[in-house]
């Protein structure tokens, strides 16, 4: 396999001949010599290719080549003339590989908006600001799988069809195959969903929590990674109809293993783009969002803080006069409230413990007080909640009769109560929304620029 521009630019300078493959960023000519910045994806900064014009072949071929056309060059790494790179390429051999009409082609070389750039997302990716994301988003992904290996975890995939709500309230996306021009109805006049390909309703699922738990109580300790759905219509910079969620699961885990491990997890996510995408993270840093190494690098040192939600919402009581939705026992927290118990009275990540039950899944575990549960979010500074997780309730009789306080269908649960029937066990996890990660990590403002094909209300394009 042919070696990236990432690993040519490491080269010392040498005669081997080599082979530089990638697209036109720039072009710079001079009587007697042209100049190529070609980039092929692996890094930020391109290779400089340095053409004599006297010793190439077909001198005419360079009239042919613009910014955005595909090449191929060849010729020796050699030590650079110029300040900008310390190596570049002495080329004599180039070939057009696509021609890229200049006068038609959307990526000129000047600043484009993120707005512009959302409306060709299939050649965002070229430019340095989606170059940059996408390496970020491959080095977190690749940083997911290692931390659950390493530390003895299986990868489960749990379905993408599914036909419960992990959530209990959740706004899902219909499956269907019926015909909705001839709808099947029953006698009552609903749909009639038997005469329908699953012989019920069934959806694209919101989580794959519940599937995992079956495996963790099988496996001990499972993670899940892949695309959830939520049909919700809020067109806002933190919300996509599709997303990907990483969701471990732990059998013989409490509510204290659950915050141990989410807050390694983070660390560990942050280290790595840290040490392996330093390039990018400057560049995010200097354009995208200040500080943002020296933020993660800092979240990565310090021990996070520990609030129940009452000692949470006591301290922000005492600055309610300071938020536009004022907080009281029983309320939800808002991204407001968390970021000003990360930013203003921890200075650090908190993790909240305690939700009052109305607040929170039917899944989590009551505590004994009766009115909390065992849940937990994580939050940052900055963003806020990263991560939202639970030790979940193992008592049937407890899960049941909460299911039937929030109007759940006990027997639309049979195989999750089996669970609880047929060897329970203490055992607990989390969700960490993927995009609302790389969200944070390179600062980039709106959720939508962060997967390389948002789907949200009105948006499916591509």
């Amino acid at each position: 396999m042919k070696e990236r521009i990432s690993a040519l630019l490491k080269r010392e300078p040498q005669q081997e001949i080599v082979a530089a493959e990638g697209w036109v960023r720039t072009k710079r000519d001079s009587k007697n010599v042209c100049f190529l910045e070609i980039n092929d994806g692996s890094c930020l900064k391109g290779l400089q290719v340095v053409i004599d014009k006297e010793k190439l072949s077909d001198p005419t071929v360079l009239n042919a080549i613009t910014t955005g056309c595909s090449v191929i060059c060849k010729g020796p790494i050699v030590a650079s003339a110029g300040g900008n790179q310390t190596v570049e390429m002495a080329s004599t051999d180039v070939t057009i590989i696509g021609e890229c009409p200049v006068d038609t082609y959307p990526l000129q070389k000047k600043r484009h908006t993120i707005e512009y750039l959302r409306e060709i997302a299939h050649l965002r990716a070229r430019t340095n600001m989606f170059g940059a994301i996408a390496r970020v988003r491959n080095t977190l992904s690749y940083a997911v799988h290692s931390f659950f290996q390493e530390q003895g975890f299986m990868y489960v995939n749990t379905p993408i069809i599914s036909a419960s709500d992990a959530e209990g309230a959740g706004e899902q996306f219909l499956v269907t195959t019926l015909d909705l021009d001839k709808l099947p109805r029953t006698e009552e006049g609903a749909i009639d969903y038997s005469k329908d390909f699953f012989g019920r309703e069934a959806f694209l699922t919101v989580s794959g929590q519940l599937e995992g738990e079956t495996y963790a109580m099988a496996m001990k300790n499972i993670y899940t990674f892949g695309p959830t759905f939520r049909a919700e219509n809020s067109n806002t910079k933190r919300h996509l109809s599709e997303f990907w969620m990483v969701e471990p699961e732990m059998a013989f885990c409490n509510i204290e293993g659950d915050m141990e491990v989410a807050e390694a997890f983070l660390k560990y996510l942050f280290k790595a783009v840290l040490e392996k995408c330093p390039e990018d993270m400057a560049f995010f840093s200097k354009f995208v969002e200040a500080g943002m190494e020296e933020t993660l690098r800092t979240i990565v040192d310090t021990p996070f803080a520990h609030l129940t939600y009452t000692q949470a919402i006591e301290e922000l009581e005492k600055h309610n006069d300071k938020f536009e939705f004022p907080v009281s026992w029983g309320s939800d927290l808002q991204s407001e409230h968390e970021k000003f118990l990360t930013e203003v009275i921890c200075k650090r990540p908190v993790i909240v413990t305690d939700y009052p039950k109305e607040i929170k899944a039917f899944y989590m575990k009551l505590n004994e007080d009766g009115k909390t549960v065992r849940g937990m979010d994580v939050l940052v500074p900055r963003l806020g909640e990263i991560i939202g997780g639970s030790e979940r309730e193992a008592d049937l009789d407890v899960l049941t009769k909460r299911m039937e306080e929030l109007k759940l269908n006990p027997e639309d649960y049979w195989w999750y109560l089996d669970l609880r029937r047929f060897g329970s066990a203490p055992h607990a996890g989390f969700g960490l929304g993927f995009e609302r990660l790389v969200q944070y990590v390179t600062g980039v403002a709106n959720i939508r620029d962060v997967i390389p094909y948002p789907r949200a209300p009105k948006l499916a394009d591509f």
